[in-house]
């Protein structure tokens, strides 16, 4: 309970003011309690800052999976899935992706080997989904057009100093995704999703 209580603590405060400047004693205070605490459960702030990412890792891939199922229209799914990361950095003063890869690069190497093979999966099935009900053009390769999406949304996050910024370029990198890949039907539903969203 206490080791999880700390996760979370810890999550908040990378998140909002990032991986580099938040100390153990920033943690202990926060929480009420003392360093020793935090130590008995994880050895040295490195080991906090991995099991913190795996953390984060864990719940955006459940809540990815959520997302998408629950959408069955694949473009709604794309705007639901924008809008859940918007909201989840929305604190963030800067990139927090460039403050692990900058400050821990030995664990942002392992948060992008795992973020890269499971974005992948969902990308390609919701394409598929896609295809399917007619809003993606059947023509189009999924592997391939999932693969140019995530180049997209990874160097916006690998070049984008602050968030807010990085937040409005992937709005615009998911229309330019869509576009690329919509039959008549599917920039109908684009546009009604645009017209919705307010980033």
């Amino acid at each position: 309970m206490m080791k999880a209580k700390i996760l979370n603590k810890s999550r908040e405060l990378f998140l909002k003011l990032g991986f580099k400047s938040i100390t153990m004693d920033d943690i202990a205070q926060e929480m009420c309690c003392s360093k020793k605490t935090l130590y008995k459960f994880f050895a040295n702030k490195e080991i906090l800052v991995q099991k913190t990412v795996e953390h984060v890792q864990d719940e955006i891939e459940l809540n990815i999976s959520r997302i998408l199922t629950k959408n069955k229209n694949a473009i709604a799914g794309n705007f639901a899935l924008s809008a859940y990361f918007r909201e989840m950095f929305k604190s963030s003063e800067t990139s927090p992706i460039d403050q692990l890869k900058k400050h821990y690069p030995e664990i942002y190497s392992k948060v992008h080997e795992r973020q890269v093979k499971e974005c992948k999966v969902w990308f390609v099935h919701n394409i598929q989904k896609g295809i399917d009900q007619g809003y993606f053009r059947s023509e189009i390769d999924a592997d391939d057009y999932a693969n140019f999406y995530y180049m997209l949304i990874f160097q916006i996050n690998e070049n984008t100093l602050y968030e807010r910024d990085a937040a409005a370029l992937e709005l615009k990198a998911l229309e330019y995704h869509l576009r690329a890949m919509a039959t008549p039907a599917g920039i109908k539903e684009l546009e009604q999703q645009l017209a919705q969203t307010h980033p």
